[in-house]
């Protein structure tokens, strides 16, 4: 008998960072615009209940490179540094032949930025030492990363910011090496991450991604603010760590911080839907699964709270789209999942 060989498919792994399935057309909201990860969704297995393993950025990324819960790996917060002799999936694709690149935010802790990569296109856009280790005796007040309500206060249009200059190159450096390896060709396949900031606070959109809302169109939280003294031990030392003690925002405030959050979902979209015309424009698109994930979410508000660090529903879920049309039949799961499944 004849033995057809099934030549392996390269694979992109697109990232968001802090996007919340709830604020996605395809997860039911009929208000936000994203066309890219619809069409994306509408040809690929959607998982709708998919969640991280640990709401926050750099234990999530290191779990679900691993394969491994972040207690397993220690990874507890943005200064746990994950070690170099610890394999990730880079590692194995690579054993198997796979050439690995890696375009954008990863949150690698300690010297090694590479963890089985065999090259980075871009720098990462937080620090790479342990300036962000916490002192958990010193209480939730004591905050070396400075996080605070600032970005819900100050949310709104912006020309230019850290997180656009960031994701403007990451588009770059991106598609521009799809074109390199469509035209290198030969058989090698690769795996491609790319992953970028957006939609992770501040809360600040470029003014054309801002104008494609209205504030009438935004609706508020759908959980109101919960009392203090009503709060869950967590949620009450979130409540400080996050400087909500500090702040006052106002219900107008909560609303811009949330348009500006649609018009930055709107923003990674489109630069999203470029690499993917870019794997089309070079004929990569049929030999190519496609996998994107969020690596948390973001609770926008949701009783009072933001950002993440909590397992809410809005701040441990993520998307999750399997794409290949070849492959994988168009479908949608509701089996549980979680990112260490990758």
């Amino acid at each position: 008998w004849k033995v057809e060989r099934v030549k392996r498919p390269h694979i992109l792994l697109l990232m968001a960072d802090q996007l919340t399935p709830g604020f996605l057309p395809f997860h039911g909201n009929r208000v936000v615009q994203a066309p890219a990860l619809v069409r994306l969704a509408a040809q690929g297995v959607v998982f709708d209940n998919a969640y991280c393993n640990f709401p926050i950025c750099a234990p999530s990324r290191f779990s679900m490179l691993s394969g491994r819960l972040p207690h397993s790996i220690g990874a507890y917060d943005n200064a746990s540094e994950f070690p170099a002799a610890t394999p990730t999936l880079a590692h194995y694709l690579r054993h198997a032949g796979y050439r690995t690149i890696l375009c954008g935010k990863m949150h690698f802790i300690g010297p090694d930025q590479l963890h089985g990569y065999e090259e980075r296109l871009t720098t990462d856009i937080y620090p790479a030492d342990f300036s962000w280790t916490p002192d958990w005796l010193k209480g939730p007040a004591y905050r070396p990363t400075g996080v605070s309500m600032r970005p819900v206060l100050e949310a709104g249009p912006c020309v230019r910011s850290l997180q656009i200059d960031y994701d403007d190159e990451v588009e770059y450096r991106g598609t521009q090496k799809l074109y390199d390896l469509a035209r290198a060709g030969g058989e090698q396949p690769f795996f491609l991450t790319v992953s970028y900031t957006h939609p992770h606070p501040p809360f600040v959109a470029p003014q054309r991604h801002w104008d494609l809302y209205r504030d009438a169109d935004i609706p508020p939280p759908r959980v109101a603010p919960i009392p203090y003294d009503e709060l869950d031990e967590h949620s009450r030392w979130l409540h400080v760590a996050h400087a909500q003690d500090l702040y006052s925002v106002s219900p107008a405030q909560v609303q811009r911080a949330r348009r500006a959050y649609y018009g930055m979902v709107s923003y990674v979209d489109e630069k999203i839907g470029r690499v993917l015309d870019v794997l089309h424009e070079t004929g990569l698109a049929d030999d190519t699964v496609v996998v994107f994930a969020g690596d948390h979410g973001e609770m926008l508000g949701e009783r009072g709270m933001w950002f993440k660090q909590c397992f809410f529903e809005d701040s441990a879920r993520v998307p999750l789209v399997v794409s290949a049309p070849g492959r994988f039949t168009p479908r949608r799961v509701a089996a549980p999942v979680s990112l260490v499944d990758l």
